[in-house]
């Protein structure tokens, strides 16, 4: 057994900005030559003068809230693809909607490094709990963990009974899948008094890591590590043994900026993560992920050398994620749209019983619970999850123009 999945991680912040930098201008030629949206926002570019990163920082960004409209404008993937459909492994349909390639090849996704670092092995039987259907985390992962040499149950979400079960029976080793839904499954268990503790390691994402769950698990002995990515980048850091920040993975390029601009702030201020990734089938380039974080000074005590992130520090927009999903503001518009006689919505994202809830907080002339119940059905239609609906009259809601309220700490 290693400390490391490969020698890249260990490599000198010299070496690795050298051989990054290198081959950034032949993967921006490549994307302006096969991706229309970028042979557009590049026109003026010469790729061979994007050499460092104070040549990446002048490049426009493509921001993951502009998809949406992209993708309607030019389908099925913005123009931002750079092979035909028909050529990918599989193409995922995340909320939004917003349509998301798979290429073939070893761990497209680069999930296998957070595995790894998390201490899956080769020969490990991994229980992943990311959703199969449409959205691409569950094969994200799967496809890391067989890069690794892991077995993997593909257990997806829900039927907490049955994967209980699961678990007790086949005894994997690990469990992926989001911070919250072990808690379930092992609580699932012990009513059922059925023995879930061959899970002894867990690599987690999609939703903040809070408090409760963290003491949960440390009672229980499972060794928990986090990981950040999104469903267009794939896995973009990951925490190690050493508890200190999230380590940037070595095929990606990653700036903070300031909010709502492409200029990169001082090493340590908080700004946006705008990441930049080597991957010829779908090649973002300076991508405006929404997300919030800054770089930690110095290397990892675990030895990899890789810049790292303070983790995840909330949204530069409105967009949060819900269980797994993001709930984006045009989300609760359709809500709206759909229900012309509530004026005003506010969708307050809380935390109970260990558990992420959604209420929409409406202003209404007019409540009662068949209006209630029709809102729940849209809510969840939309944004395929579900919420709790509650009125307020006329003037209710703050006039400040939020429309997602993130009260979760």
């Amino acid at each position: 057994m290693t400390d490391f999945y490969d020698a890249l991680e260990t490599r000198s912040s010299d070496q690795r900005e050298t051989e990054l930098f290198a081959a950034l201008p032949g993967h921006i030629a490549h994307a302006k030559a096969a991706a229309p949206h970028f042979r557009h926002l590049f026109a003026d570019i010469d790729a061979e003068a994007i050499r460092d990163r104070a040549a990446l920082a002048t490049l426009p960004v493509t921001r993951k809230s502009e998809l949406i409209a992209l993708q309607q404008a030019a389908p099925p993937f913005g123009g931002l693809a750079a092979v035909e459909i028909g050529r990918l492994a599989r193409v995922f349909a995340s909320p939004g909607p917003i349509h998301d390639p798979e290429p073939h090849g070893k761990d497209p996704w680069r999930s296998a490094r957070a595995l790894f670092a998390a201490g899956f092995r080769a020969g490990d039987l991994a229980h992943n709990c990311f959703a199969y259907h449409l959205t691409p985390a569950g094969s994200m992962f799967e496809t890391g963990a067989h890069a690794i040499g892991c077995a993997v149950i593909p257990a997806g979400t829900g039927n907490t009974e049955t994967q209980a079960q699961v678990v007790a029976h086949l005894k994997p080793h690990g469990y992926i899948g989001t911070p919250d839904f072990l808690k379930i499954i092992l609580e699932k268990g012990d009513a059922l008094g059925l023995d879930t503790s061959s899970i002894r390691i867990a690599s987690v994402s999609g939703g903040p890591y809070l408090p409760d769950a963290r003491a949960f698990y440390e009672a229980r002995g499972v060794d928990v590590y986090q990981c950040y990515g999104t469903a267009d980048l794939g896995i973009v850091a990951y925490e190690t043994q050493a508890r200190a920040g999230l380590v940037v993975d070595e095929n990606a390029i990653i700036e903070i900026v300031r909010p709502g601009t492409g200029d990169p702030v001082p090493e340590g201020e908080v700004g946006e993560i705008v990441v930049t990734i080597f991957n010829p089938a779908y090649p973002l380039i300076r991508f405006a992920t929404g997300d919030l974080s800054a770089v930690l000074p110095g290397t990892s005590p675990c030895g990899r050398t890789n810049m790292r992130l303070k983790g995840w520090m909330g949204r530069a927009d409105q967009t949060t994620k819900v269980k797994g999903m993001f709930v984006h503001p045009g989300q609760i518009a359709e809500v709206l749209r759909r229900h012309p006689q509530i004026a005003k919505a506010r969708l307050v994202v809380g935390r109970q019983d260990a558990s992420d809830v959604m209420t929409l907080r409406c202003e209404a002339l007019e409540s009662g619970e068949a209006l209630s119940a029709a809102l729940r059905d849209s809510l969840s239609t939309v944004t395929k999850l579900k919420g709790l609906v509650e009125f307020v009259p006329p003037g209710g809601l703050p006039n400040d123009g939020k429309v997602i309220d993130d009260t979760r700490v």
